[in-house]
């Protein structure tokens, strides 16, 4: 500002061959030079200030201090705590690109998102709001869902509301004082300084939508997200309580299609969410505009506009449609894959592979034809909108020659930097009613998957540790797999377990033998009688289940490292032998689904896994 006003001051002065007040000279040349001190010690002394900690040590060593002066992962981000400059120049992230321009990024380089971002803050007071406003996750619906995640961030999406406003305000700024600054080139001055003021509305016009976009498209990434997060645990905490019947009609490929494509999609539509209101206002800015330099002619732009406007109803029901086809499509390809891969085994000794290839072709065909359609669709609509600023132009300039509106030079140049600013929301409209269809299929499938049956909290009846000798106890108790069938699966059980014990049940194969296990686990339902379980539960499968990862990692499974007890878990699981074969030992990376270990080897870290839990009940499956 020092430097733009001394600029100004020579030119006056050169210019106009006058003599400025020496106060003014002096006024210039002190807060330039002022200016450019403080530049340099806020982009130079700072970094060259060098504090040892051996030496100086803080005053006070409150937490707050230490969680801002701790390097690495445990930071949390600068934006938390930036000020208004920092926020507005995104100053904030300096101090990391700095550390990237240095080296590559590690993970621990990266800061911790604030509270308010990450899914431990957000989503307790997220699932809170859900379940006070539907009675309870299963009772969801789909406008419920939109109100929460809206109620979640409503703070972001009234700020980026108001960025918007300003900006589309801003954008106008040029179009409608662009014919003055025409009238003020060919002369006609209307008062003193008008030059001068139509520079400046241009330039912080500029500077205002520059800066407005930038921020809006940054905060509206956040809320999505967040968003998208939210979602995404929502989700996997539902599939850990299904029940049974549920699993059976959701496979795990669906589950996982839900958090990575319809969670995605929920999130991504953030960027869209104040296109529809945004373009009314600019719509009708550019109206104004228009009448203000062109008379009954914008009456015409008006009706073209309204036209293509209108060309978006068929064209995006087609597209919802098109795109819930291509979903349930897409959800019957994976599911079919999934359980091709999973028995690729049984396809090979058989030799199925290509009587089952041509299935999963005739899916593949199925999706492809639906995608064909809603791609072709889509074309059609980017077709007709890109071609509809050109329509408005024409119909507009058309309709002055009819009825004999001068166009002046001015005039013209206004109605087209209108006309241009205006392209940005008839481009974007077809991309924001695709994303609308889009997002209400995606929010459609969320919602049915999480009104699904949960497990009945109330099979078993948990007591607390020390409160009875008996470990389990089943009295008459009748389960069923499928509560429909009139035969229980397991029928009249009375059995009791006291603590210490060690109980073998045999039987022949398909007797019931993992439907028991399975009823202390709670994941059968049950129709008549009492399960009462004390203490904590530790269950091993008869398949051996590892995840892709450390052997250390799997065997802890999140727990804190005793070493005392870890060895003690490998010596009782005969682990040390298989560790000794493993160049890494316990630190050998485990392939996918444990392809690099043996049967046994699964096994026995399932085991241990187990006994590190150093849990009161151990539920063993035949391992």
């Amino acid at each position: 500002v020092s430097c733009y006003c001394i600029v100004v001051d020579i030119v006056v002065m050169s210019g106009r061959r006058v003599s400025l007040p020496t106060q003014y000279l002096v006024s210039d040349a002190v807060s330039t030079c002022v200016g450019l001190f403080f530049c340099y010690v806020g982009y130079f002394v700072k970094n060259e200030v060098h504090v040892d900690n051996g030496i100086q040590e803080p005053l006070l060593n409150s937490d707050s201090l230490e969680s801002k002066e701790t390097k690495g992962g445990d930071t949390v981000t600068p934006f938390s705590y930036a000020g208004i400059l920092s926020i507005l120049t995104f100053s904030w992230v300096g101090p990391l690109i700095a550390v990237g321009n240095k080296k590559t990024l590690d993970l621990e380089d990266v800061p911790q998102l604030d509270s308010r971002d990450s899914v431990i803050g957000a989503f307790p007071t997220f699932r809170e709001k859900v379940e006070a406003d539907c009675g309870g996750i299963n009772s969801v619906t789909t406008l419920k869902l939109v109100k929460s995640l809206i109620i979640s961030a409503w703070k972001e999406i009234l700020i980026t509301a108001f960025l918007v406003l300003l900006n589309t305000l801003a954008s106008y700024v040029g179009p409608y004082l662009i014919d003055g600054f025409v009238q003020y080139l060919d002369g006609q001055r209307l008062y003193e300084n008008q030059g001068y003021f139509l520079v400046s509305a241009f330039f912080f016009a500029k500077l205002v939508e520059c800066l407005t976009r930038r921020h809006w498209f940054f905060r509206l990434q956040q809320v999505g997200l967040r968003i998208r997060a939210l979602l995404v645990t929502m989700i996997y905490n539902k599939a850990l309580t299904l029940s049974c019947q549920s699993k059976q009609g959701h496979t795990s490929a669906e589950i996982i299609n839900f958090m990575t494509v319809d969670a995605e999609r929920v999130g991504v539509f953030s960027w869209y969410m104040h296109d529809l209101w945004m373009v009314v206002l600019q719509v009708t800015l550019a109206l104004l505009i228009l009448y203000k330099n062109l008379g009954l002619a914008s009456i015409a732009a008006f009706v073209a506009t309204v036209i293509i406007m209108l060309a978006n109803v068929p064209l995006g029901s087609l597209q919802e449609k098109f795109q819930k086809k291509l979903m349930e499509s897409k959800d019957t390809r994976m599911k079919a894959t999934s359980e091709i891969l999973r028995n690729m085994r049984i396809l090979k000794l058989q030799g199925w592979e290509m009587k089952f290839l041509l299935k999963i072709t005739e899916l593949r065909k199925n999706e492809q034809g639906w995608l064909k359609k809603y791609v072709y669709t889509a074309a059609l609509t980017t077709f007709v909108f890109w071609g509809s600023p050109t329509f408005v132009s024409v119909v507009t300039f058309g309709t002055c020659m009819l009825i004999g509106i001068p166009l002046e030079s001015g005039k013209i140049l206004s109605a087209l930097a209108t006309f241009r600013i205006l392209q940005e929301p008839i481009y974007n409209l077809p991309d924001t009613i695709s994303m609308i269809a889009q997002t209400k299929v995606s929010l459609d499938r969320i919602v049915s998957f999480l009104r699904l049956d949960d497990l009945r909290s109330d099979v078993v009846e948990k007591l607390p540790w020390g409160s009875s000798d008996t470990a389990i106890e089943v009295i008459d108790g009748n389960f069923s797999w499928d509560l429909s069938s009139p035969n229980p699966t397991l029928q009249n059980i009375n059995l009791k377990v006291f603590h210490g014990m060690r109980v073998a049940v045999c039987g022949t194969v398909g007797s019931g033998k993992s439907t028991l296990l399975s009823c202390v686990l709670g994941e059968v339902p049950k129709i008549s009688g009492i399960l009462k379980v004390c203490g904590t539960k530790a269950y091993v499968a008869q398949s051996p289940w590892v995840q892709s990862g450390k052997i250390e990692d799997n065997i802890l499974f999140g727990e804190h490292m005793d070493r005392e007890r870890y060895e003690k878990v490998l010596e009782a699981c005969s682990l040390k032998k298989d560790l000794e074969i493993f160049s890494f030992g316990d630190q050998t990376v485990i392939g996918e689904r444990g392809i690099n270990l043996s049967g046994g080897q699964k096994q026995r870290i399932q085991i241990a896994r187990a006994l590190y839990q150093d849990a009161d009940i151990y539920l063993f499956d035949d391992p």
